[in-house]
């Protein structure tokens, strides 16, 4: 039986269309796992609102992107002047919709707007316990939708100046994407100052202690599985090009090579945050994904070997940075993402320059270099954190940045949404909804002991059960 070439062509498109939204339902993960990652980090006082404030990064990222966004990546290749996209990419142009004459775009777009969502998740971390809601949400509309874009834009994408003139090789976003979000959300730290009682006068550091650091691990653990789909969707498919997948910027690639690279990248990683820790959980996993980062950029051409030894490595580069800036610097980053995220992923971008040098990089066929890829850090470095420092100074001047000293202390929960979370903690505050839809203060929750129903037994759970048994009993006589 044959095929024509238009049944080979539908099949091609359906293939397309199909691998880039499973990627796009995968990467969600990521964020679920950023959620629960840096909820896990939080007091327990600002639980939910840290939850909240992931969720809220969707709801605010993805229209920028769709209006702006899209636009910008394809009308800034050349630096900092509007290219002439014809109108692809502006949100009234016929791609940007229901259009059966283009499938592709729409899947292409999303996953874009996921890697988006991830530069808005990354600093959301560092920032937390103390930034308001609205402040944060206009700087992640900023990054997410404008700045991380430009990027991409000159680093990212087969016309990029930094691409076309000096071979810039950053193939699953080492700087695009993980480098721009930490250091940007450095230059927002430096406005936003340290939670209070973080440091005292005599140079002391406080460690505020994660309420849940299993649901911290388990998020980590959540991101790493969302990293496969995310070094998935950075690759092209072509139809009429050996080997048929290429990178991001149309040179030859394969899932197999990437599927080699992360696996190794995660254990290296995980090897080097362990040892370089001291045995510390939260940095041990930390060490992973910093691992991953660190190897990112070079992921498509990488030999195993080479990612497991610079992986190991730059994760104990993640473990010293991260205390440095923590203690020495006296930078309130709640997750070392400007460690993790930002050094690290500009320093797997040098690092493509010292192992990678010679591999073309672009349609053109320039090779990546050093030179190349520090010119491609002296550009993004500045644009992530003149961006973050100076949308947040703005913010500040305005009194618009930061939470009052009140509410910080009471806690953003209380604050935001009027209570406490965890209603183990404060039983009598539930209220009870009637018949007739009034509310009535509930009496203390009944607890079973020993077979009987007490009502309002006053007793600590941490006593022996000697102590609990009198207790119940007193309050049953009583």
């Amino acid at each position: 039986m044959m095929f024509g070439q238009d049944t080979v062509d539908m099949t091609f498109t359906v293939f397309q269309e199909s691998y880039y939204f499973f990627t796009v339902a995968i990467m969600w993960l990521l964020h679920v796992g950023f959620m629960s990652y840096e909820a896990g980090v939080s007091r327990r006082k600002n639980v939910m609102a840290t939850a909240m404030k992931n969720i809220l990064t969707i709801a605010v990222v993805t229209p920028t992107f769709y209006y702006v966004g899209w636009w910008i990546y394809f009308s800034m290749q050349g630096g900092f002047k509007f290219a002439d996209t014809e109108g692809y990419g502006l949100p009234w142009d016929g791609s940007m919709g229901p259009n059966l004459a283009d499938n592709i775009t729409g899947v292409f777009w999303a996953a874009f707007v996921l890697f988006s969502w991830t530069t808005g998740s990354i600093m959301s971390g560092s920032v937390l316990e103390r930034i308001r809601l609205s402040a944060y949400l206009w700087l992640t509309a900023l990054m997410g939708g404008v700045v991380w874009v430009i990027a991409a834009a000159w680093g990212w994408s087969s016309g990029g100046w930094l691409v076309l003139h000096f071979g810039y090789h950053d193939f699953a976003a080492s700087g695009v994407v993980h480098g721009i979000a930490g250091i940007f959300a450095l230059g927002v730290l430096f406005n936003l100052g340290p939670r209070i009682g973080k440091y005292d006068r005599e140079g002391g550091t406080r460690a505020f202690k994660p309420h849940n650091l299993h649901l911290t691990l388990m998020g980590l653990m959540i991101i790493f599985t969302g990293f496969y789909a995310f070094y998935a969707a950075c690759l092209a498919i072509f139809q009429d090009q050996a080997p048929g997948w290429g990178n991001i910027y149309l040179n030859p690639a394969t899932l197999s090579a990437i599927t080699f690279t992360i696996t190794m990248g995660f254990a290296g990683g995980f090897a080097g945050g362990y040892l370089f820790s001291k045995g510390d959980p939260f940095w041990t996993l930390s060490g992973g994904l910093a691992g991953v980062i660190a190897v990112s950029a070079g992921a498509d051409v990488y030999h195993p070997s080479l990612v497991v030894i610079l992986a190991f490595f730059s994760a104990g580069v993640a473990v010293y940075v991260g205390n440095l800036i923590e203690v020495k610097m006296r930078v309130d980053d709640a997750v070392g993402a400007v460690a993790v995220h930002g050094v690290i992923g500009f320093l797997g971008v040098l690092l493509v320059g010292v192992f990678a040098s010679g591999y073309p990089t672009g349609p053109n066929g320039v090779e990546s270099s050093l030179l190349g890829q520090v010119v491609g850090v002296a550009a993004l470095f500045p644009l992530a954190f003149l961006s973050g420092y100076g949308a947040s100074a703005i913010l500040k001047a305005l009194n618009l940045l930061r939470v009052p000293p009140e509410v910080e202390i009471l806690g953003m929960d209380a604050a935001e949404y009027g209570g406490d979370f965890y209603p183990e903690f404060a039983k009598t505050e539930e209220p009870i909804v009637l018949a007739d839809g009034t509310e009535t203060a509930a009496q203390p929750v009944l607890m079973e002991a020993y077979g009987d129903l007490v009502s309002g037994a006053t007793i600590d759970l941490r006593d022996t059960k000697e102590t609990i048994k009198a207790a119940v009993e007193a309050e049953v006589e009583a």
